[in-house]
């Protein structure tokens, strides 16, 4: 497992992360959720990834009881918070001074450690001053709480509104969580040139499309039984954008490109994002340990210019790659 810095700082993660979003808690029994965490250890993962939301806060404790134990300052452990936790109250979203420091509070409790290395402004809070955010993060850090904060969604924009606070306030604004991949590319033209400016690193989420691109979905085939596209509980809504059979083509014509390059599909997706510089880390995730063990195989791979260009011309016609969609995407409002 190689490892990057993050952003400018002198912070150092796995290039490959563990995430938890739609596994602990939800999708998969703790067991096997506890299995997929000591296979990424056992793989030379040091970076693990969740947040207060995933599993209304159960996954923050899934992964808690599975770090337990381990040598603390060997691990890098981010959260976020953004989005409504416990009864749906008023305060219980956003990024107020209240929700942040309760809920800082709650996650640290958790995830059973007395600090989180990153602390992650999940969306942006358009009801809430730009300035009682970055101050109350700024607080988090001078309370030992966050070592560093970063963001997940933002334009590029509001990442140099909240950068420029960061500098006045004293501390580190260090990353950005965008979602990347070979079909998802909006961060390219806008956040990634600002990022590299400012000196932000990307730590992307689904490398992998959702699954799509491990090329188990196929044009004109029922979906897989047990797969992500037919779980309506967690995670059909977010694939069903991919699962139209011009996308599905395209993607079945990486398969070429994968075996000779001697990679499976998941890991050349994987190794596609980690060949963008801005990025510090790719997050994975898993229900089963073995899964684990196919993308970690991506760490440290250089894809040639020829493959690059060969897996543009397999996919470029289905790439999004609109900038304006995270602004589209995001709450207009604080959710409840």
């Amino acid at each position: 497992m190689e490892h990057r810095y993050l952003g400018n700082s002198g912070l150092k993660i796995s290039e490959i992360a563990y995430g938890n979003w739609l596994t602990h808690g939800s999708q998969v029994e703790e067991d096997a959720a506890l299995a997929c965490v000591r296979q990424a250890l056992d793989e030379g993962i040091t970076t693990f990834d969740t947040a207060d939301v995933y599993a209304n806060t159960k996954a923050e404790s899934v992964l808690g009881r599975a770090l337990k134990g381990e040598r603390r300052e060997s691990l890098e452990i981010f959260t976020k918070v953004y989005w409504p936790t416990g009864p749906g109250g008023p305060n219980d979203s956003g990024l107020s001074r209240k929700h942040i420091m309760e809920s800082i509070s709650g996650s640290l409790t958790r995830l059973q450690t007395d600090y989180v290395d990153l602390y992650q402004a999940h969306r942006y809070d358009t009801e809430t001053p730009l300035e009682e955010t970055m101050q109350a993060f700024a607080d988090v850090v001078r309370s030992g709480k966050a070592l560093y904060i970063g963001v997940s969604e933002w334009t590029a924009d509001q990442i140099r509104a909240g950068h420029a606070l960061s500098a006045e306030l004293g501390f580190q604004l260090i990353s950005s969580q965008p979602q990347y991949s070979m079909l998802w590319r909006v961060i390219e033209d806008e956040v990634v040139p600002a990022c590299e400016e400012l000196g932000i690193g990307q730590i992307v989420w689904s490398p992998i499309a959702q699954g799509v691109l491990t090329g188990k979905y196929k044009p004109g085939q029922p979906l897989p039984e047990g797969s992500r596209a037919t779980d309506k509980s967690g995670g059909a809504d977010n694939i069903s954008r991919w699962l139209n059979d011009e996308v599905l083509k395209a993607v079945s014509d990486l398969e070429p490109i994968a075996k000779d390059a001697g990679l499976s599909m998941a890991q050349l997706a994987v190794a596609w994002v980690l060949q963008n510089t801005n990025v510090s880390a790719a997050i994975i995730g898993a229900s089963r340990p073995e899964q684990v063990t196919d993308n970690v195989k991506a760490s440290g791979v250089k894809l040639a210019d020829d493959v690059m260009k060969a897996i543009d011309d397999a996919v470029g016609h289905v790439v999004l790659r609109d900038p304006s969609v995270t602004a589209k995407a995001a709450p207009a409002s604080r959710p409840t």
